[in-house]
């Protein structure tokens, strides 16, 4: 599929994250508050696919902030993510994440993998 025809998919499925940019960084938030339907989630990742996709070295900030549920596909998915943002050389933030949620990649030791910051500010100056 081409990214013609994935934007052309998503245009006409409802948008599941918000984005933004703010100077080279896209910031990103999620429409939905619960993570887990599992179509949902596949529309996710490609959309976010598609973010990573439309520059050469991405700088992505994932802000979590409306998000109260995350399920363990959803976590797959960022960590896809975060892989194709290293692939292209990128940097990718995680911030405003829930403490339950916080919790979750504390004991799944994702929070060694992922950048996480308590708020959007703090993640915006690390990119410098």
């Amino acid at each position: 599929m081409t990214n013609e025809e994935r934007k052309h998919i998503m245009a006409a499925q409802a948008s599941r994250l918000k984005v933004s940019k703010v100077g080279a960084v896209t910031q990103v938030e999620f429409v939905d508050r619960n993570i887990l339907d599992e179509s949902n989630i596949q529309q996710i990742g490609e959309e976010l696919a598609a973010v990573v996709d439309e520059v050469p070295t991405p700088m992505i900030m994932i802000r979590f902030g409306n998000v109260q549920h995350l399920s363990s596909a959803a976590l797959g998915a960022l960590i896809t993510i975060n892989n194709r943002v290293k692939g292209k050389e990128g940097k990718l933030r995680l911030a405003e994440i829930d403490p339950q949620i916080r919790e979750v990649f504390k004991i799944t030791k994702l929070d060694q993998i992922f950048q996480i910051f308590d708020d959007a500010d703090e993640a915006m100056s690390s990119f410098d």
